[in-house]
């Protein structure tokens, strides 16, 4: 996915620009810190304590250029309204939150308001037109066949949450102003990986990186990917 959101940046903004990020459900700053290593000024938004504490640690152990481009706060994705003005920002990351928002709209069009005018929407979302299929893969099928009839699912930390339809997300951004440019799959090969196990060798993990990243970009492989991470353009 960083991949992804590095081509939609490169062929959307120009060249060396330094962009205003906003990062909503930062985690552990994983994003936040790649993006502010590559010059950008990015403010993190994180409802978790725990975990806002942990990327402060992370962020306490980059060199000075770096810690000065990063803003970690505390808060919720749906009230951006309240720390930020319309338009702070060039592009507004909202990575693995969408599932656990019930009613995603409303938060979806407050983000969207955080855009500049041509500022990039990059959303990350389980795919709910795919949920059958890592529990088909795995062989559980009871599983699978009551997946066809849901958007809703268990995750891998045990919680139930919901997964977002491709042309309902479609219609979403056309509504709210933001308008999907492009959208790719992810983890279309990899998603019944076990979470804990080791990375393969160099030279493997290059390959299954590149044949996913072919994948996620490719029709029909992309259709059945575990996530869909789409990208949306504020209007001029």
């Amino acid at each position: 996915m960083a991949r992804q959101l590095d081509e939609q940046l490169t062929g959307r903004f120009p060249f060396g620009q330094r962009l205003r990020v906003l990062d909503v459900g930062a985690g552990q700053g994983t994003q936040a810190l790649r993006l502010a290593r590559a010059g950008h000024r990015v403010t993190g938004i994180e409802s978790d304590p725990a975990m806002l504490e942990v990327a402060r640690k992370a962020l306490a152990e980059e060199p000075e250029g770096i810690r000065e481009r990063v803003r970690l706060i505390e808060g919720d994705g749906r009230e951006t309204g309240v720390h930020f003005l319309p338009g702070s920002f060039d592009v507004v990351l909202c990575h693995g939150v969408l599932m656990y928002v019930e009613e995603p709209d409303a938060m979806l069009a407050g983000l969207a308001r955080m855009l500049a005018p041509g500022g990039l929407l990059s959303l990350l979302v389980r795919n709910a037109d795919a949920l059958a299929m890592r529990p088909g893969l795995l062989g559980d099928w009871g599983t699978a066949l009551a997946a066809y009839d849901t958007d809703a699912y268990t995750n891998r930390l045990g919680l139930e949450v919901r997964a977002d339809r491709l042309s309902r997300l479609i219609s979403t951004l056309a509504g709210i102003g933001a308008p999907l440019a492009t959208w790719y799959g992810v983890r279309v090969f990899t998603d019944t990986a076990s979470n804990e196990a080791p990375l393969p060798p160099a030279a493997e993990l290059e390959a299954l990186l590149t044949a996913e990243e072919r994948a996620g970009r490719t029709e029909p492989y992309r259709r059945v990917a575990a996530l869909v991470h789409a990208c949306g353009v504020r209007g001029q």
